[in-house]
């Protein structure tokens, strides 16, 4: 934990912070403006890196209030424009998604960032005031300076979110690349059981070239729904439910509610809320709610398409869901019905393992893919270092193109009342055979990210 619940530890964590809000290459003492975006770099450095997770933000929002309660007023007005220094870090960047917090809020119009050099990066705000933009190129260990300012117009293609039959459509540059399915839509054949019948997912998944990926309502695994989430083995109230196998008709999932959608220069998403529903009382009772949230990013001339899976998940009632060891339950991903078969799928793992030694290891990445159209086509999942029992393990099916990093096959654990439980996910689709430097890469961009810090003009 970042920031302690006391206000004597709070006091000692801030004075931690204060002497690196000093230490900042010509800071002077810091006003209420400009705090708020050195808090976050700090935060990132510590841990809190990429996008900002409700339990960060709220961290941020906290000590923000307390820290303007202790720093004395600054003299004098700063200046309206913003600089925002960039640092690469330990790794060379291209095209990776950077973000930072607005020491307050902009006025409605388009925004951007240019470089010294000329180079334009759009910039796109999020509800919270978290800035984001995508970095095209930052060699190890340089700094790239940047100017905030407000642009005429597009620069390049933008992403996009569209609405048709319960369903909505992101995409980049114009190509869709996935859908989420906000309702149960129709299922794709008359003999498959109601049971079965389930929303909240994402299918189907795209490829720059083209290529669906994914698949749904597969004939031999009924219940695998493109890129999904469930928890198998259950214990909930001194009961079982069963999340995943929902043809067993004791548990399922259902979209409750797509809170929001949106799009932008730099990325599209949507943020929806599913229940967890236990089926075993004789009363549907709501075990688990998730909160699932999806960014598309926009990565231009890129040979990929990026996205990020976030679920933050916590317990819809007083009761806690335990968790039991499991081989399989999370997120879980089913490629298309051409990969079925031993043969037909390739797995390779970041410790270059593949399907024949891979499964029950654990990973930072995991490339799942087979051929489409006789070219090869597949993704990626990449998982976050702050996951629980990070680097995962993994559920690689030995005969069948599904798989899952899986927490429980390492530990037994259970998502208590107040407690949330997040899953982070970025998801990297291409087509052709994966390239393990890249995806180190992306990786480590996902990771680690470069670090945005908001200076004065």
């Amino acid at each position: 934990m970042l920031f302690g619940p006391s206000t004597h530890a709070a006091a000692e964590q801030l004075a931690e912070l204060s002497h690196e809000l000093w230490r900042e290459p010509g800071n002077r003492v810091p006003s209420g403006k400009k705090l708020r975006g050195q808090i976050l770099a700090i935060l990132q450095r510590r841990g809190c890196s990429g996008r900002v997770r409700k339990t960060c933000r709220v961290r941020i929002a906290w000590l923000f209030a307390f820290a303007l309660s202790l720093v004395p007023a600054a003299h004098g007005q700063e200046s309206a424009g913003y600089h925002v220094s960039v640092t690469a870090g330990n790794g060379d960047r291209h095209g990776a998604p950077v973000t930072f917090l607005l020491p307050e809020p902009l006025p409605e119009s388009a925004w951007g960032l240019v470089s010294e050099d000329g180079r334009q990066f759009p910039v796109q705000v999020d509800r919270e005031g978290v800035a984001s933009f995508v970095l095209d190129f930052l060699e190890k260990g340089q700094v790239a300076e940047l100017r905030l300012e407000e642009r005429s117009g597009a620069v390049g293609p933008e992403t996009g979110v569209r609405h048709t039959g319960g369903r909505v459509h992101l995409s980049a540059a114009g190509r869709q690349v996935l859908q989420y399915h906000a309702e149960k839509n129709a299922m794709p054949r008359p003999d498959i059981d109601p049971l079965y019948h389930r929303s909240g997912y994402l299918h189907p998944v795209v490829t720059p070239g083209g290529h669906v990926v994914t698949d749904d309502y597969p004939p031999n695994h009924i219940h695998h729904h493109g890129i999904w989430a469930a928890w198998t083995n259950t214990r909930f109230q001194g009961r079982s439910p069963d999340f995943w196998n929902m043809g067993r008709g004791t548990g399922r999932v259902e979209a409750a509610e797509l809170e929001a959608t949106w799009k932008g220069p730099v990325h599209a998403g949507l943020q929806a809320r599913h229940h967890y529903v236990d089926m075993t009382s004789g009363e549907d009772t709501a075990a688990l709610a998730e909160r699932f949230e999806v960014r598309l990013y926009n990565t231009g001339e890129l040979p990929y398409y990026l996205f990020d899976l976030v679920l933050e998940q916590r317990a819809a009632t007083d009761s806690a869901l335990a968790l039991p060891t499991h081989l399989y339950g999370g997120v879980g991903f089913r490629g298309r019905r051409e990969w079925d078969g031993a043969e037909h799928t390739r797995f390779l793992t970041s410790e270059g393992l593949d399907r024949s030694n891979g499964h029950a290891t654990r990973a930072r990445w995991c490339y799942i893919g087979g051929l489409v159209d006789g070219k090869p086509a597949g993704l990626a999942f990449l998982g976050h270092p702050e996951n629980r029992e990070a680097p995962q393990p993994m559920r690689i099916h030995p005969t069948e193109p599904f798989f899952n990093f899986a927490p429980s096959q390492a530990s037994a654990f259970a998502i208590e009342p107040g407690e949330v439980h997040v899953l982070r996910y970025r998801v990297v689709v291409h087509d052709g055979e994966p390239d393990p430097e890249l995806l180190d890469r992306l990786w480590y961009d996902y990771a680690h990210p470069p670090v945005a810090l908001v200076k004065e003009p």
